[in-house]
């Protein structure tokens, strides 16, 4: 008996219909990644996810490399959390600078 994911011929296209559904979520986490190491952020245009159209359940062929994914995922979801509390704390810390009055100067230079 020849397993579904060993013959490409006979599924009908659904095993490499699930090898580039999983590219393709693998090329935004990579993404999500490269945000997130990056000192300096460009803004990217933002495109409506949805999910693909896919025949029939993931190929057990495939299931290492799907949960790998779903880990890196789940990090990078952490991962992102973490940037936006900090960033929310260093703007509320920004803010508070800001809203401290008058300037007042720091040190007076008495060397003359």
């Amino acid at each position: 008996m020849t397993s579904r994911a060993g013959d490409a011929g006979a599924d009908g296209g659904w095993v490499q219909a699930w090898e580039a559904a999983l590219t393709a979520l693998e090329l935004d986490v990579a993404q999500a990644e490269a945000a997130l190491a990056a000192d300096h952020l460009e803004p990217v245009p933002v495109e409506r996810w949805a999910p693909p159209q896919l025949d029939g359940p993931l190929p057990f062929a495939l299931l290492d490399r799907a949960r790998a994914l779903h880990e890196r995922q789940v990090e990078v979801a952490r991962r992102l959390g973490e940037a936006a509390r900090l960033s929310r704390r260093h703007q509320r810390a920004a803010e508070a600078m800001r809203a401290g009055g008058a300037a007042v100067p720091v040190y007076v230079d008495v060397a003359g």
